[in-house]
């Protein structure tokens, strides 16, 4: 169902043939809600009432994190991949779903904006919030862009990947003041870790073609199958100390990846269920805050 919908979504844009599609096909609509989901999440168990579920602040983050910020994140990665992706093949995809780089003045003024715009929260957040933002900012820039450009650094690629989670460690301090609890902040961080590393593994050769190297592939296929169950499982297990219900859940990811690798299943298509995936357990993850937020 949520795969379904996020393909109509993805449809149902303008035209990559004119700027305005191409600058949301550039933002990847599939993933938006990697971003933009940990919002809720770190709204929802921040929240002590109703009223703070819909706080403009909370409103406010969701909207930057669902399209700005996925601009920028995914237009800084295509800037500085654009002569990497001449190897990529998902960049040829006729569906759609990635484009390839477009150097016009335009686009880098909307991605270079995109950014900008989280300066509006300035005066909004509160100190612990600020940090976790700058946090997220330093890493999507610098995954991809020189000097760290963390992607093309074994591990590093890995472990950069924990901006995904700081979304959520922003939403959480702007409700509440504080930061997550550490072991939910550290659970949710290996998990990241897997689920790049998965993403990576369909580009092991054109990476290689390129001389990138990654973690997927000095470890090579099968390998990285492993890296990311252990991740998963590491992820599952420390949630697990803050509820077991968010170990239970997690524990999926590890039986999924071992049973793609078994299976024999290509990866190339698998690659494609995690927007869904990842959409459901969050959906799951966010029911759960609800009805403790409610009725704990």
């Amino acid at each position: 169902m949520t795969g379904a919908l996020t393909d109509r979504l993805a449809t149902a844009l303008p035209s990559g043939e004119n700027r305005v599609g191409y600058l949301l096909a550039l933002s990847r609509p599939r993933f938006w809600l990697y971003l933009a989901g940990p919002v809720i999440i770190g709204v929802t168990y921040a929240a002590d009432s109703s009223a703070e579920l819909f706080a403009p602040v909370a409103i406010g983050l969701f909207a930057y994190f669902l399209v700005p910020a996925n601009v920028f994140l995914y237009g800084v990665n295509d800037a500085f991949d654009a002569d990497v992706d001449e190897h990529n093949p998902k960049k040829d995809d006729e569906s759609g779903k990635e484009v390839r780089f477009q150097r016009d003045p335009v686009v880098l003024s909307v991605i270079a904006l995109s950014g900008v715009l989280a300066v509006a929260f300035v005066p909004v957040l509160p100190t612990v919030a600020l940090l976790a933002f700058g946090a997220w900012t330093v890493l999507a820039v610098e995954y991809s862009a020189p000097p760290a450009r963390f992607k093309t650094t074994p591990l590093l690629d890995s472990l950069s990947n924990g901006l995904y989670i700081l979304p959520a460690v922003v939403a959480y301090a702007a409700i509440d003041g504080r930061l997550p609890p550490t072991l939910a902040i550290v659970g949710a961080w290996l998990w990241t870790m897997g689920m790049h590393t998965f993403s990576a593994i369909p580009d092991i050769e054109p990476d290689r073609e390129a001389g990138i190297r990654t973690t997927a592939t000095v470890l090579g296929e099968r390998r990285t199958y492993y890296y990311c169950g252990a991740c998963w499982l590491a992820a599952a297990v420390t949630f697990g100390t803050v509820h077991w219900v968010f170990g239970a859940v997690l524990g999926l990811y590890p039986v999924l990846v071992f049973g793609i690798m078994w299976a024999g299943v290509d990866v190339h298509e698998a690659y494609w269920w995690y927007p869904a995936i990842n959409t459901a357990v969050g959906t799951a993850v966010t029911l759960l805050g609800l009805w403790v937020m409610l009725y704990g």
